[in-house]
């Protein structure tokens, strides 16, 4: 392909131009990372990166606003889509390829295959997005399929999506190692998200109450107080502070399966709140008695 300026990334747009450079790659001997992302590139992203550069002798970045993960009503339309600038951070991150291929590269025409992971994608971001996992575990499986890295990364911020990806690869015998990256956060608190950038002015000031009142949820469950009560106080803050709650629960780290009582393991936070037009997601880990 010729030699880049420093500033611009390799850039494939189809599987047969990924599997040629993981080909190359793979005769010299070298190892391949994974981070695939919907673009609108942020820090926590750069983060993943950096976890797959440090894993791997090659990284590759997939930017690829997946269809089949969006709800009907949902922001399919709305969703940021930034790939010049997306390619200018891959470069200076030091990526070895961008993989940008369009919906009928990844759809071809009749494509009639969905990936369901019974269980863990019913719960929580599942029960209220129907079909956003199997949206989800399609388009990973079919990425790793396609660039057969040896590693992959995904965010903690994702969490739910993360155990649903590790059980599938663990299901299918997909032979990657799924690593995970700690949420990445601005100096308030908030979750980076590419959502983020809906948030009206008004609206990103109030936004970090979300972790704020997660981790006074933390510190009482962590002194044994019950959790239901916990529950009940968080929501009910979260309420007159302006968030829509479309959950707020503690759930097992490992099954999702709900924790009662007194927290006497380790367990997480999760919530999903709406904040004018923007969903909000974050999750913390906390360990009892």
């Amino acid at each position: 392909m010729g030699a880049l300026d420093k500033n611009q990334v390799d850039t494939v747009r189809t599987i047969a131009a990924l599997r040629e450079k993981v080909a190359e790659w793979r005769r010299a001997g070298e190892t391949v990372a994974l981070v695939p992302t919907m673009g609108a590139l942020h820090e926590g992203h750069v983060s993943l990166m950096r976890s797959g550069q440090d894993s791997a002798d090659r990284l590759v970045v997939s930017i690829f606003v997946n269809p089949t993960q969006f709800g009907a009503g949902e922001d399919l339309d709305a969703y940021p889509r930034t790939e010049a600038a997306d390619l200018e951070k891959l470069a200076a991150v030091g990526a070895d390829l961008a993989y940008c291929p369009g919906v009928s590269e990844i759809y071809s025409d009749g494509f009639a295959t969905r990936i369901n992971v019974e269980g863990l994608e019913d719960e929580l971001c599942g029960a209220s997005r129907v079909g956003h996992f199997s949206g989800v575990a399609t388009i990973v499986a079919k990425l790793l399929l396609q660039a057969m890295p040896d590693v992959a990364v995904f965010g903690e911020k994702d969490y739910q999506q993360l155990l649903i990806i590790r059980r599938m690869v663990r299901d299918l015998d997909i032979p990657v190692e799924i690593l995970s990256g700690a949420t990445v956060r601005e100096a308030d608190g908030l979750a980076l998200s590419s959502r983020n950038a809906y948030l009206t002015p008004e609206e990103r000031n109030i936004a970090p109450l979300l972790h704020k009142i997660m981790l006074e949820m933390a510190d009482a469950l962590m002194r044994g107080d019950d959790a239901a009560d916990v529950v009940a106080a968080a929501r009910q803050k979260l309420e007159k502070a302006g968030f829509a709650i479309d959950y707020l629960e503690l759930r097992d780290g490992g099954t999702l399966a709900p924790v009662t009582g007194k927290i006497t393991g380790v367990a997480r936070i999760f919530a999903a709140v709406r904040l004018g037009k923007t969903r909000l997601i974050d999750n913390i880990a906390i360990k009892g008695r």
